[in-house]
């Protein structure tokens, strides 16, 4: 559930007072840079970054920040806050800022996977789904959880190189295909995923301290990430399914690695029209 903070501000007392508990979902990007394992403690972007006309917008992570804050100052107590990280499961599989229709649709269909080299040699901790849902569960209806902050993670961290290879492998290994990669020395838009998104997240090293979660939840029976990701990836390439493909930004990455997609793939004219324009270079996106 994301709300801009305005809209925040006119619903929160009406959920507090609806309620026995308020559970509030965050996010971890509202951390700043770390140089050591994450706590509920740690800096976040809101409060230390000194990139003025970011803290200034509304953007994911500044948003979920502030709402914290409005949850804080409020007189009633009865809310948590959770802060997941990245999390994957058997329909979703992320590269770093890339959903799975960023990615592994490219591969399934024979084109190029763009991806870059500084993001995949960053360490992140990616969690898998069902046990953040067990760890939001475990704090409801706890009395010693209200007015607190968890994040909920794994204590796990790999580099994304490490998590990039294994879906390579599994890929070529399910389905014969070995997938095709263009790795850029920098991450550009062009690839897909927001810019503050890398700037203030993905371009940063991520490790955790999960020991807060660990009072309710214990946290040795999550599941370890990369077995877990394997058996999503196999699970989800047995009976694929994606949402919808953005075909500017596929087009863009075609005109990157001299692939074309398929019109066939494309539905409707405007998409098919949008996809050829950008493909032949007489528009970006800027």
């Amino acid at each position: 559930m994301l709300y801009t903070t305005e809209e925040f501000k006119l619903r929160y007392d009406l959920y507090l007072k609806s309620t026995a508990q308020y559970v509030f979902l965050s996010s971890s990007r509202v951390y700043a840079e770390s140089k050591t394992p994450i706590t509920e403690e740690s800096p976040r972007l809101l409060d230390v970054c000194t990139d003025e006309a970011y803290i200034a917008t509304d953007e994911y992570a500044i948003a979920k920040a502030r709402q914290e804050d409005i949850l804080k100052k409020s007189e009633r107590r009865n809310w948590t806050v959770i802060r997941p990280y990245v999390t994957f499961s058997e329909i979703r599989l992320q590269l770093s800022p890339l959903e799975k229709e960023y990615w592994l649709y490219r591969a399934l269909r024979g084109r190029t996977i763009v991806f870059s080299k500084d993001i995949a040699e960053k360490v992140t901790t990616i969690t898998y789904g069902y046990d953040v849902a067990r760890g939001i569960a475990a704090i409801i209806g706890e009395k010693s959880s209200y007015g607190e902050f968890f994040t909920i993670v794994t204590n796990e961290s790999h580099k994304w190189t490490e998590i990039f290879d294994l879906y390579l492998d599994v890929i070529e290994k399910e389905t014969g295909i070995k997938p095709k990669v263009l790795l850029t020395e920098r991450w550009i838009p062009d690839i897909g995923g927001g810019i503050s998104q890398v700037k203030y997240d993905r371009l940063y090293d991520r490790t955790f301290n999960n020991s807060k979660i660990g009072k309710y939840i214990d946290t040795a029976t999550f599941e370890k990430t990369i077995p877990a990701l394997e058996k999503c990836l196999h699970d989800f390439l047995s009976n694929p399914h994606f949402r919808s493909i953005d075909w500017v930004s596929e087009a863009m990455k075609d005109r990157m690695t001299g692939d074309w997609s398929h019109f066939g793939e494309i539905i409707g004219v405007k998409q098919k029209l949008k996809y050829y324009i950008v493909r032949l270079g007489l528009y970006s996106r800027k």
